[in-house]
């Protein structure tokens, strides 16, 4: 029995193939635990929380945007991507950990006339702010999972892509095309420049103008070619 195995996330909020197991965070990531067994310890000895909740599931699977919180050594994570896409834990301070973005993935009227909004990380939201609708971004209070800032899914937003080749670029929305009975396309503008398209479906709005709603990990989503890295590493010995 060779190879490298990972465990498999159990079914929660996210999507199998789009989040991290919190034993794969402890283990491989932060290095606070050398087996599974040790991972399913430090849960089970309640330290860890995601998103304000204290999980003991050692595959409980945390996702984009999911603030990760380890109270017995002062850490406090937000998971997003960098510009090749993997998970990155980004460090936020105490301020910023009491909220998270959500993107809204639909909205409707539930039983007895309710309008519910429900997020990419699987929350409703009963009696939403009238003016949210579907792909749009509102911030999360997650102590009491109340819905507060929205930010408008619109020409000029910043965003973030969040599937796909392009997946974590960060950028200006700067046109948008719909495709009848196929996939809409929205054009992004970086802040060097480049110009990307991507699905609509991959875009999750971040803030407005140059002004996002959570601090950005290092490099700011901007993607380097294999040329501008090779020339950084030079520059600086590494080579």
């Amino acid at each position: 029995m060779g190879g490298v195995w990972a465990p498999k996330p159990s079914a929660g909020p996210h999507k199998q193939r789009e989040c991290l197991p919190v034993a794969i965070i402890l283990r491989d990531r932060l290095k606070y635990a050398l087996t599974n067994k040790e991972c399913v310890q430090i849960c089970m000895e309640r330290h860890v929380k995601v998103d304000g909740k204290v999980r003991t599931d050692h595959n409980f699977p945390a996702g984009f945007m999911d603030v990760l919180e380890l109270a017995k050594s002062d850490d406090t994570f937000r998971l997003l991507f960098d510009t090749k896409g993997r998970y990155v834990l980004h460090r936020i301070t105490k301020e910023e950990k009491g909220y998270k973005l959500c993107k809204i993935k639909n909205t409707y009227l539930g039983a007895n006339r309710i309008p519910v909004a429900v997020t990419h990380d699987g929350r409703t939201i009963r009696y939403p702010d009238p003016d949210v609708v579907t792909n749009d971004t509102v911030k999360i209070d997650l102590a009491t999972g109340k819905m507060g800032d929205i930010i408008k899914f619109e020409i000029g937003a910043m965003v973030m892509i969040t599937k796909g080749h392009n997946c974590g670029r960060i950028g200006q929305l700067m046109h948008m095309e719909k495709h009848e009975g196929s996939f809409n396309t929205c054009t992004i503008n970086d802040a060097k420049g480049n110009t990307f398209s991507t699905r609509q479906g991959n875009v999750f709005c971040i803030g407005n103008g140059n002004h996002p709603q959570v601090t950005l990990p290092k490099g700011r989503g901007i993607k380097k070619t294999i040329l501008q890295v090779r020339a950084e590493m030079e520059a600086r010995g590494a080579l």
